[in-house]
């Protein structure tokens, strides 16, 4: 049995490994075909462009990796019952328990190159080629392309408009509060730089207090502010939900309670985040019924369509929750599991049709 097992998770590992090559061969084309616009803007080349694609591949790899598993599975499985071996393994004593157990174990084996990618190899990758491109395009680094960030801390609400090194800023203004939410003062800098820390040292500073009904001015050519934002943080605040590690999301969210600042698309995106984790496992023995049940004597084609509509559903009705999970109110725990659980309710079903 054992034997028979390993067979099962390499044929499932192999076929979903070559068909995660060809959905990031067609996924690197069209982000290549993306970049024409900006290649030739300042520094930015057809090389860097190239570069900027393979760095974000991680990233496509961790976000595809449920629809590749589910397409390789049908592959795999489909050639296995093509070929009467399936049959040969029932005949033998094999359970439909004892198949999806199998599945199990290569879902097991994706799920962690899902999570690995997710959480230590894409992330950076991602940031680094964003800072790439957009260092190479212009000559000072703006959040997020064209915008700033604002990020509160407290009684403080600090904006930044421009990055030009991992920890030197321009355009920071500082706005300070009272208890009550009364504007105390405003504050503007020409550069600013973070330390260890997290102490601002601003530079070329200017700054306005309003006090007794009227206005204070004053100028100076440092002034240092301390804050528990550090550099990193400051990045969380312009990346997507998407592209952040688990562990910086808990950060992130728990920043937003503390300041009484929505958090409900992050929480959003960490529910979805370990949700798609277990789609990957249900994925793989969702192929299991199409090999043994009424699809059997279909063929690749076939299944290879119901494998790419099944992800494109789970992947349209993923991102449709997330986009307008706010708009009906929903709870950030239901927009991140209800695809999932659909999707295993659905597996179930058709496992319970195997005979």
């Amino acid at each position: 049995m054992q034997i028979l097992g390993n067979y099962i998770v390499r044929a499932v590992l192999g076929y979903t490994a070559l068909v995660m090559v060809v959905l990031l061969a067609l996924g690197a084309l069209f982000m290549f075909i993306g970049q024409q616009d900006d290649i030739g803007t300042g520094g930015y080349s057809a090389t860097q462009a190239l570069l900027f694609v393979a760095l974000n591949l991680p990233t496509y790899v961790a976000q595809l990796l449920p629809v590749g598993a589910l397409i390789g599975a049908l592959l795999a499985l489909g050639n296995l019952a093509r070929g009467s071996e399936l049959v040969v393994m029932r005949a033998s004593g094999v359970t439909t328990a004892r198949f999806c157990a199998w599945l199990g174990v290569a879902g097991l084996v994706l799920a962690v190159v899902m999570v690995g990618l997710g959480e230590f190899v894409a992330p950076p990758l991602e940031k680094y080629g964003r800072q790439l491109k957009v260092f190479s395009k212009y000559s000072e680094f703006s959040f997020a392309g064209n915008r700033g960030t604002w990020v509160r801390d407290g009684d403080t609400i600090i904006s930044v408009e421009q990055q030009s090194a991992s920890s030197v800023y321009g355009g920071v203004q500082v706005f300070s509060f009272d208890g009550g939410r009364r504007l105390l003062s405003v504050g503007r800098a020409e550069s600013a730089s973070v330390d260890d820390e997290n102490g601002w040292q601003l530079k070329g500073y200017a700054e306005t207090r309003f006090a007794n009904g009227g206005t204070e001015s004053s100028r100076a050519d440092a002034k240092e502010v301390r804050t528990s934002l550090s550099a990193d943080f400051l990045g969380l605040a312009v990346v997507e939900p998407e592209s952040m590690r688990l562990r910086d999301l808990r950060a992130y969210m728990a920043h937003l309670e503390r300041n009484d600042l929505d958090s409900a698309p992050f929480e959003a995106a960490f529910w979805a985040r370990i949700a798609r984790v277990a789609a990957v496992l249900l994925v793989v023995m969702l192929a299991l019924p199409f090999a043994l049940g009424p699809m059997r004597d279909s063929g690749q084609g076939a299944r290879t369509v119901i494998g790419i509509l099944i992800g494109a559903g789970f992947v349209l009705l993923s991102r449709t929750l997330e986009s307008s999970g706010q708009l009906f109110d929903l709870q950030p725990w239901v927009v991140g599991w209800f695809p999932t659980v659909l999707l295993a309710s659905f597996t179930f079903a058709m496992l319970a049709r195997v005979r």
